[in-house]
């Protein structure tokens, strides 16, 4: 299968070239990998003019043309028309050797697929057996749930979907929720800098343009209206690393209004009118994990950014009284 390699980047060289090479490595390699930088220096485009990737073009975007949503975008505008699948990483990733091999086999082996995503491998220690009070189990295997989702599950707040399903009150358990056990698992969302889609798709839908900058929660707006279209998978066999890189993110209080604003706006892109019950598991899910970010000025040695990002959930909340985010249809 002929397919394309989109990478959005912002101020991120060191991490890109990474990346790159461990591209490089693959045992099935991109018909062409299109480098989208939204940097408003030359850095990144100088640390690539100094190697060498195969079918690698670089496109340096102006501010029209800048934020993740509209890199993506702009990237689809230039895949080549032969490509059949189109990938996106994030610029902060690495993948291990069979990473494309085992994602683009999930097509052969669902041929009715129209997104798949791969595993991001984490610290996180699995266990086959049964789970504990305090843990999370599923496919035979145990994982702890983490003191936040603990918290939740005291309060009924806690999602009774499978991972990568969003339950009628959101929130719902990401796909690092499956174990790695090789397996492909249907969802309903993944995240997308891990992803791929079938060219075909991007004449139906595109990148929101209600999500502008860092646009948290874009991938999962994305792939909540694929969903509607046809059937995405996670593919745990298609394993990278995600380095969470801190340059290029926004200040704690912006990114905490975008976890309540936009985190209000994919809820209702998959459920428009919610009940009654759901639109309360909703805002107690809300003030839980915001008092609970306010707890972490105490418990933690980042005391001024958890305070920040309170400060901006709040704000973020308050603001939905006023002034909701229209969701699309």
């Amino acid at each position: 299968m002929n397919f394309s390699l989109v990478i959005c980047t912002y101020k991120r060289p060191e991490p890109l070239l990474k990346l790159l090479r461990s591209v490089n490595d693959q045992t099935l390699y991109p018909s062409e990998i299109l480098v989208v930088d939204g940097s408003p220096d030359s850095k990144t485009e100088a640390a690539i003019g100094q190697n060498s990737f195969k079918n690698l073009k670089y496109f340096r975007v102006d501010e029209g043309d800048r934020g993740l949503t509209r890199q993506r975008n702009f990237g689809i505008s230039k895949v080549a028309q032969e490509s059949e699948i189109i990938c996106f990483l994030d610029d902060d990733t690495a993948l291990k050797k069979d990473f494309f091999k085992n994602l683009l086999n999930t097509y052969q082996e669902y041929p009715e697929a129209l997104g798949v995503a791969g595993y991001i491998i984490s610290d996180v220690n699995w266990e086959e057996r049964e789970p504990f009070y305090d843990e999370y189990g599923i496919d035979g295997f145990s994982r702890k749930l983490g003191s936040r989702n603990v918290l939740r599950k005291k309060f009924g707040l806690l999602s009774d979907q499978l991972p990568g399903m969003m339950p009628a009150f959101s929130n719902g358990f990401s796909t690092g929720f499956y174990p790695p056990t090789g397996k492909i698992y249907p969802v309903e969302f993944f995240m997308g800098g891990v992803a791929s889609y079938r060219k075909e798709l991007f004449e139906k839908i595109k990148f929101s343009s209600h999500f502008e900058g860092y646009g948290l929660y874009e991938d999962m707006d994305f792939c909540l209206r694929a969903s509607r279209i046809g059937q995405l998978y996670l593919n745990t066999s298609a394993q990278l690393y995600h380095y969470h890189e801190e340059s290029g993110r926004p200040n704690r209080y912006n990114y905490g209004k975008m976890v309540i604003r936009n985190g209000w706006y994919v809820w209702r892109v998959k459920y428009p009118s919610p009940g009654l019950e759901a639109r309360l598991k909703w805002h107690a899910t809300a003030l839980l994990l915001t008092l609970v970010r306010m707890g972490n000025t105490i418990t933690t040695n980042e005391r001024q950014e958890a305070f920040t990002e309170s400060l901006g959930r709040i704000a973020g909340w308050w603001s939905l009284i006023f002034n909701k985010p229209p969701h699309e249809a």
